[in-house]
This record gives structure tokens, C-alpha cells and sequence, in this order.
């Protein structure tokens, strides 16, 4: 049995079959990594682990003692590597009749696509589900909420107004990243960093952020979000699914969104005793997932 490890991205594999395979559908490149911090893993599942922080220092008075604090374990966010698979199988009669080189470049051209397509997907739902209830990080919360819970209180990386993108709602959901607080509710440096919503936005996004003047107005100010340079990269992502939801990811975080591939994308390639088939799969590990909520901050459109 042959064995090809080709790291983490699909064109890694075949890549001269994967370019005559592109030459008649081109493939998306790898969003998922505008939407997760890449890691390696090298266990059979990923825990992140907040840590409270310790409060504002006290006043000590002449003579008295010095006051403790508790620096406390948060919650947990755990995730575990799940397994992708996929193969091809070219019949015996296929070898036999020369046909071998013009299939087989076609299926191992289609496999590596469907694994790009994959981990396009996975990461892509992530943000899918980021406002729905059924899907819980370690705190009990969707990604994006408004009552994520902490010891200051309850906390919000969500439009407290749903609205749909605009030139303000940026406005207002960098203001609400500017003022974040850590769990204690002492202000912390997070900042709008990547603007990402599906590919219904690309204009608006294009509108708002290159224009020199405020958009949509007949006053003569300046575009403070270009001016500024708020948004360092604005990012359409084709798998995203809500026409107008649309999310910031912020600079600041340690332990925000985390891919952790456990196991490469690895080729295999054999020939079945029985039937004299030649057989072809493709493997890999990995999971996505996220601790700390402040990574990204979101609204589900009005």
C-alpha cells in the first residue's frame, strides 16, 4: 500500500492532477483560515481554559494588611477531533483497457476537491450557527450573545439592535469591541481587526470601507472607518448561509477562534486482492471550535 502524507491542504495533494481538474472548475481558496487561528494538535482533543484575572488593586491603609484576590479557573471549552474520509475505487477492466491515467487524474482531481470544499464548510459553520442556542461553547452560550455570563456580569459580543450591515452598525459594534471587559470587568486592548459576511455583502462591504466620504449622505464627513483604518481586511465568504449576518473577528485574543489539525490530509492508494480494483481514499483530523467569545463579535441582521 502506498502512502502520501501531504500536510493540511488539499492541493497538496496530486497537485498536477488538481490543476487539470481546476482548469474546469477553479476551487475557493481556504477561507476557513480568515476565520480561525491555525493550530497543530497532538492529542485526541483541544481544552481551553479561561482564567478570571484578579480585580482592581485596593487601597492599603497605613498599618494594614495586604488584600488577596483569587485568581480562578473559568469555564471550559473542549474540542474533539472528528475524522473526515473519502475514497474511489478504478475497476480492473479499467486498468486493463488504458483507461487508468484519464480516470483515476479525474477522481483524485474531484477527492481533493470535495476535501477543500470540506474544511470550507466546517469552518464556514462555525459562524452558521453563531446565533443559535442549540450550538454552546463552554460558557452554555451561543458564539454570539448578548448574555454570555462572567464574574462582572453578563457580557455581549452581539449588536444589542440587530441590524443589517451599514455604515453605523460597524460603527457601533467596534465602539461595543473598543469597550470590552475581561471576566473581572476591567477594560482590555480589543480591536476590530477582519470584517467577514457572505458573498450578498461583498458591494456594501467594498461601499463603506474604500469610500473617502461617509456613505449614503449628503454631508460632506469624512469616512472615519477608512480614515481610521478600523478594518484591516474585509473578507466574503461564499459558505457563510445567512444572506445578512455578519461578523468582526477582533486582534487582542489569545484563545479566541482555535483549528487544531490533529492529522494531515493523507493519501492511500492499494489494489483489492478479489476483485483486482485499484483503490484510492484520502484521510484527515481535525476540529474547530472557540474559547474565548471575544474573538468575535457579530450581528444576525435586522
Amino acid at each position: 500500500m502506498a502512502v502520501i502524507s501531504t500536510g493540511n491542504h488539499p492541493k497538496a495533494l496530486w497537485p498536477g492532477v488538481y490543476a487539470w481538474f481546476g482548469a474546469r472548475y477553479d476551487s475557493h481558496p481556504r477561507f476557513y483560515e480568515k476565520l480561525f487561528d491555525m493550530k497543530d494538535s497532538s492529542q485526541n482533543f483541544e481544552e481551553m481554559v479561561q482564567q478570571t484575572g484578579f480585580g482592581l488593586v485596593p487601597v492599603k491603609d497605613e498599618g494594614d494588611s495586604t488584600s488577596y484576590d483569587s485568581h480562578a479557573q473559568g469555564y471550559v471549552s473542549r474540542g474533539t477531533h472528528v475524522a473526515y474520509s473519502l475514497g474511489y475505487i478504478v475497476t480492473r477492466e479499467e486498468l486493463a483497457d488504458n483507461k487508468y491515467e484519464a480516470v483515476s487524474m479525474n477522481r483524485s482531481g474531484s477527492l481533493a476537491f470535495s476535501f477543500g470544499e470540506t474544511r470550507n464548510h466546517v469552518g464556514a459553520n462555525t459562524y452558521n450557527r453563531a446565533f443559535n442556542s442549540s450550538y454552546t461553547g463552554g460558557d452554555a452560550k451561543e458564539l454570539c450573545a448578548t448574555d454570555h455570563p462572567s464574574l462582572a456580569g453578563n457580557q455581549s459580543n452581539e449588536l444589542a439592535t440587530p441590524a443589517d450591515f451599514s455604515e453605523s452598525a460597524l460603527e457601533d459594534l467596534s465602539i461595543q469591541i473598543m469597550n470590552a471587559v475581561n471576566p473581572r470587568g476591567l477594560k482590555i486592548s480589543l480591536r476590530p481587526d477582519v470584517l467577514i459576511g457572505p458573498n450578498e455583502l461583498v458591494f456594501e462591504f467594498e461601499r463603506v470601507l474604500k469610500s473617502d466620504l461617509r456613505v449614503d449622505s449628503a454631508n460632506n464627513d469624512v469616512n472615519a472607518l477608512k480614515h481610521m483604518g478600523v478594518i484591516r481586511e474585509a473578507v466574503n465568504n461564499p459558505y457563510l448561509t445567512d444572506t445578512d449576518a455578519w461578523f468582526v473577528r477582533t486582534a487582542g485574543v489569545e484563545s479566541g477562534m482555535c483549528w487544531f489539525d490533529r492529522e494531515g490530509i493523507e493519501f492511500k492508494k492499494d489494489v483489492d486482492f478479489d476483485t483486482d480494483n485499484a483503490k484510492a481514499k484520502a484521510y484527515m483530523r481535525f476540529v474547530a471550535f472557540w474559547g474565548d467569545w471575544r474573538a468575535v463579535y457579530g450581528s444576525p441582521g435586522a
